[in-house]
């Protein structure tokens, strides 16, 4: 269910929310939700850089490897 959050933030911030929601013909409150998944999804994934840092790292691409071998055969433990 949708819910409603109220945000303080100062004129400059705001007249950039309003000039960027207008500029993509969206309401202030829908450009702010949106900009906010775009940056939550973002994070939750390894930009370029951070991904050949890590497939350059052979150990922790076979830990990787070895953890998901694991999980596909329900050994372990699942820490959340």
């Amino acid at each position: 269910m949708p819910k409603t959050l109220t945000i303080r933030v100062d004129d400059q911030t705001y007249d950039a929310f309003v000039k960027r929601a207008k500029g993509e013909n969206r309401s202030v409150a829908n450009f702010i939700e949106n900009a906010v998944k775009s940056h939550i999804q973002e994070q939750d994934f390894a930009d370029d850089v951070e991904m050949a840092e890590i497939l350059a790292n052979d150990r922790l691409v076979e830990r990787l490897k070895r953890g998901s071998q694991e999980a596909r055969r329900k050994k372990g433990t699942l820490v959340g």
